[in-house]
């Protein structure tokens, strides 16, 4: 079907604007924004910036994506905001553009990115993750694949959270969270190994098992962090998963969320 625009939409000369989208009531495209075939948005959406969608994203009414980053120290210059295909943004949902000069904003693919959501500049997201209601990141946050926010959370800015996470609803987290577990709290810190969304991503038990091992040693047997690296590379086996651990457990610079002692 051809491209459908409402006439109360407003679109700048020069926007872009693949096959088969639809441009719903009262919606704004800026100049530099290339929309992917197949896009749509509902109406009262506003598209602005150096703002590239994917195809078959889906833009419900009032998301306000690609305008100026609310860092107080932007300067001035071009930067961008990258949307992946098939990613839905939901109402009133904001992304931000990048405060450096030729920096990006970027969400991956099938995401679901739900009402009332904040991604600020700098942001990555990773593919097919989930922010429910509410769900706040500050600038330079980074996600991985497949995490899944609770409601009404929120991460301090240059924190990076792992593959296949799950931070509960209402969670503070201000500190990197290694891949594949579940954190909670204020300040949030690893609580389990996620468990059902590993199951659900294919991974296998003994996988499975090498991961709460090493969360165990982790977390659980009073060890620092290089003498805990040392157990799990001996005990957890050589395989994608724990070397992914490991790596990023020994990269962070804010340091580890990690429960207290004795919790």
């Amino acid at each position: 079907m051809p491209t459908e625009i409402h006439p109360t939409a407003i679109m700048a000369p020069g926007a872009v604007i693949g096959e088969n989208c639809v441009i719903g009531p009262y919606c704004v495209i800026g100049e530099h924004v290339r929309l992917g075939a197949g896009t749509r948005l509902q109406s009262h959406v506003v598209v602005d910036g150096h703002t590239t969608l994917g195809e078959n994203c889906n833009l419900f009414p009032f998301a306000c994506i690609g305008k100026q980053t609310q860092d107080l120290k932007y300067k001035g210059g071009v930067s961008f905001v990258e949307i992946g295909a098939g990613t839905t943004l939901r109402e009133y949902v904001t992304v931000n553009s990048a405060t450096a000069e030729g920096g990006r904003t970027i969400l991956g693919s099938n995401c679901h990115i739900l009402a009332y959501s904040h991604i600020a500049h700098e942001c990555v997201l990773g593919n097919n993750v989930i922010m429910s209601n509410g769900t706040n990141l500050a600038g330079h946050v980074t996600v991985g694949d497949r995490v899944v926010f609770g409601g009404m959370g929120g991460v301090h800015q240059f924190v990076r959270i792992g593959p296949l996470v799950m931070v509960s609803a209402m969670a503070k987290v201000v500190q990197d969270v290694v891949p594949f577990c579940l954190v909670d709290g204020n300040p949030a810190v690893p609580v389990t190994v996620n468990k059902i969304g590993l199951e659900r991503s294919g991974r296998s038990p003994e996988t499975i098992q090498a991961i709460t091992k090493a969360f165990k040693l982790l977390f659980r047997s009073n060890l620092t962090l290089d003498a805990a690296v040392v157990q799990i590379r001996q005990q957890c086996g050589d395989v994608e998963e724990i070397r992914l651990f490991i790596q990023f457990a020994t990269s962070s610079e804010r340091g580890l969320a990690r429960p207290k002692a004795g919790e």
